[in-house]
């Protein structure tokens, strides 16, 4: 029996391409909304910009949706301007859906609800682990426009709600990589093991000593899936991570073995990623990809230096806390290790890296 019709928005990003998988695994009728469709099994393809209106007007127009999942956000250079824009697609989209059969609609977010905005990450009063409770944090963050705009238009049409905050997030993308750790580490652990650099932690000490946890895509594929059909979910929102934890100064040396690297000591200070391979990065990748036969040979659509170096960088302690959806039925779980291997596995058997 079909379990309902999902659109899904983002459908090529890292999260979006996971749930789709999951959805269509699971008897869903699935439509997967993007402005590039790329063919994906199981999966009817919308092409619509959320920044146009009429574009995702017309693109919507008559589908039976009963479930949306908001996986997709736009990157701008202020917050300002991020909350005008992400904004701005989120009305759109509800507008486009005033007449679809809707019972659901589930937005991804992530921990910057309790960090604050990228202008101002790391900021956050919130004490570890972070919990659902907590409030939110000052200052303008489109995490919490999307919220409410997702709120107001629920309040309107009678249908509930989820909101899902990730971690950092493991697992593979059939378009984008804008947050995608998983694919950053697995290139940057490539190319020192190519050209015999040291396989440096880029980030904070902070973040190399204390507690942490990450997200799974797949993990969060079943938590979407679960809320959308559980009662007990429904006008909730839930951390999304592994529910194990692990310090970086263990995890680093998993997976320089992985690459057959020596992980280096811990530097005198950060040394970002963005920063050291601006300028070497794009040439070798080059080489490297015409060497293995690699399917992508431009580094800027597989890494996402910016992303990794402020999720590893950051200066205080960053640790979720699961009880909530524990105590409301879900019992989702990822060895964080495994996530990592096997992503890394996948992605050279997909020849992404060497």
């Amino acid at each position: 029996m079909r379990k309902g019709t999902a659109l899904i928005v983002g459908v090529t990003g890292i999260s979006g391409y996971n749930l789709a998988h999951t959805l269509v695994a699971s008897g869903w009728t699935v439509y997967g909304l993007a402005r590039k469709p790329v063919a994906q099994e199981g999966v009817i393809p919308v092409a619509a910009d959320l920044l146009d209106a009429e574009s995702t007007r017309q693109a919507l127009a008559g589908l039976p949706i009963s479930h949306v999942f908001f996986c997709t956000w736009t990157r701008r250079d202020t917050e300002k301007e991020n909350v005008e824009a992400n904004g701005a697609m989120m009305n759109n989209l509800c507008q486009a859906l005033d007449g679809a059969p809707l019972q659901h609609l589930a937005l991804v977010t992530g921990t910057k609800h309790y960090l604050g905005s990228f202008e101002e990450y790391g900021s956050g009063k919130a004490e570890t682990p972070f919990r659902e409770s907590e409030p939110r944090q000052p200052g303008a963050n489109f995490y919490y426009t999307l919220e409410d705009i997702l709120f107001a238009a629920a309040e309107r049409h009678g249908f509930g709600w989820s909101v899902h905050r990730s971690h950092s997030m493991i697992g593979q993308a059939k378009g984008t990589n804008a947050m995608n750790m998983g694919l950053t580490l697995a290139v940057y652990a490539s190319l020192c093991k190519a050209t015999g650099q040291p396989f440096v932690f880029p980030g904070s000490r902070t973040q190399w000593d204390s507690l942490t946890d990450v997200t799974d895509a797949g993990l969060l594929a079943e938590q979407l899936e679960w809320a959308a059909l559980a009662p007990a979910a429904r006008n909730q929102a839930f951390n999304t991570v592994n529910g194990d934890v692990f310090r970086w100064r263990w995890l680093w040396s998993e997976i320089a073995a992985f690459f057959d690297l020596e992980p280096a000591p811990y530097p005198e200070q950060p040394m970002p990623l963005e920063a050291r391979m601006k300028d070497t990065a794009p040439a070798q990748w080059r080489k490297l990809a015409e060497e293995h036969d690699l399917v992508e040979a431009d580094v800027d659509k597989l890494a996402s230096w910016w992303h990794s170096d402020a999720d590893l960088g950051r200066e205080i302690e960053c640790l979720n806390d699961m009880t909530k959806s524990r105590d409301l039925g879900f019992f989702g779980y990822r060895d964080t290790r495994a996530s990592f291997l096997d992503l890394f596995t996948r992605l050279r058997a997909q020849r992404l890296i060497p």
